[in-house]
C-alpha cells in the first residue's frame, strides 16, 4: 500500500511480465481523498506485445497512513478521452 500520492501507481505485474505498464500519470487531487490520472498500457498475450495508450482516473481515500482504492473510471478509447477534453473546453470556455 502507498503511503504518499507520488507512491501510487496502476503498475502491475504478474508472473513475471509487466501486465499494466504505467506510462504517466497525474495528481490531481491531494489530501485525505485524492485523484489521479494515468495514462498505461495492458499487456496483450495473444499478441506478444502492449495495447495502445489507454487512461483511467483513480480516487483514494488515506486510512490508517495508507491510501486506499475507493473507484475508478476507465476511459475506453481515445475517442472517448477527447470527447472529455472537448466537454470540458467547452464548459471552461462559457464561464
Amino acid at each position: 500500500m502507498a503511503e504518499t500520492v507520488e507512491e501510487l501507481t496502476v503498475r502491475y505485474e504478474d508472473g513475471g511480465i509487466e501486465t499494466i505498464k504505467e506510462l504517466d500519470k497525474k495528481v490531481l487531487s491531494k489530501g485525505a481523498w485524492a485523484t489521479v490520472i494515468y495514462r498505461y498500457q495492458d499487456w496483450e498475450p495473444s499478441k506478444e506485445q502492449y495495447s495502445a495508450d489507454r487512461f483511467t482516473i483513480r480516487r483514494y481515500q488515506k486510512r490508517n497512513g495508507e491510501y486506499q482504492q475507493k473507484s475508478k473510471f476507465n476511459i475506453s478509447s481515445e475517442k472517448q478521452a477527447q470527447e472529455i477534453v472537448d466537454a470540458l473546453q467547452e464548459w471552461l470556455a462559457i464561464k
